[in-house]
């Protein structure tokens, strides 16, 4: 299938591992050129190494902090108009309500929240004057399935999410979309990380964690990152643009609701 954007610029947001990788991954090889984006500046430039071995389009560098208006101002100087936005950010670490104190809140607000809409916010004029753009936020399940030891992520995510919903009626008669990519149990670092917060908070081994994990998911087992790369290059593709203001589930299909 021809997604009808090669020759497109995408800005994809903490890329140098992980789902965001994956994402610039899928974009770049459909010829799509590439800025991508993470903290440390050795760890990013052996990732764009190895991104412009099967690139079709141009891959660029820049070490910045999503989450502080420096890192911001870096990032939209060196990718003033894209054509395409990938938001993307660690997640916060899992941990009891009673425990969470009002600098740690505003953390998470500032860098799971505030930093993608003012991101939005930059690029979105360009894109409704050319009549093209894509923005695509990568969330988490916890939007819509929350846990009560991630109430900072549904809380921070789930504010994000509504702020969209309301931009994406607006913008789409300039054939603008903004969608949701709510991700469960990919096999990324992140997953890792998970699993060794439920050693601690389960008083389980390391293996008993996991186990757990691939048994939560319906399709027991863990996700392809490149699944969710394909599935972010089709939200950006030409082909997309009828498809705006959804939230979308790659979660091996444990969502349990109907809508």
């Amino acid at each position: 299938m021809n997604l009808g954007i090669e020759g497109r610029t995408a800005l994809v947001c903490a890329s140098s591992q992980g789902l965001g990788l994956a994402c610039a991954q899928a974009l770049a090889q459909e010829g799509v050129h590439v800025v991508i984006n993470g903290r440390e500046a050795a760890k990013l430039d052996t990732t764009a190494a190895a991104l412009r071995e099967t690139a079709r389009g141009n891959v660029t560098a820049v070490a910045a902090d999503v989450t502080t208006a420096d890192g911001q101002a870096r990032l939209l100087a060196a990718c003033p108009s894209p054509d395409i936005l990938v938001n993307n950010n660690a997640g916060p670490s899992p941990g009891n309500f009673a425990d969470i104190e009002r600098d740690r809140w505003l953390a998470v607000i500032e860098a799971n929240m505030i930093a993608p809409l003012m991101l939005i916010r930059a690029v979105l004029p360009t894109m409704r004057q050319r009549r093209f753009g894509r923005i695509v936020n990568i969330t988490s399940a916890m939007v819509t399935t929350p846990r009560p030891h991630m109430t900072l992520s549904s809380g921070a995510r789930g504010g994000l999410t509504a702020a969209m919903k309301g931009l994406s009626l607006e913008v789409a008669r300039d054939n603008v979309t903004i969608n949701n990519l709510l991700p469960e149990r990919f096999d990324t670092d992140r997953q890792h990380q998970m699993a060794k917060a439920a050693m601690t908070r389960e008083n389980i081994s390391y293996e008993e964690a996991r186990a757990r994990q691939i048994e939560s998911i319906a399709a027991k087992r863990l996700g392809d990152p490149r699944e969710f790369g394909a599935t972010c290059a089709f939200l950006c593709s030409a082909l997309a643009g009828f498809m705006s203001g959804q939230n979308l589930h790659l979660d091996g299909g444990s969502y349990p609701a109907l809508i």
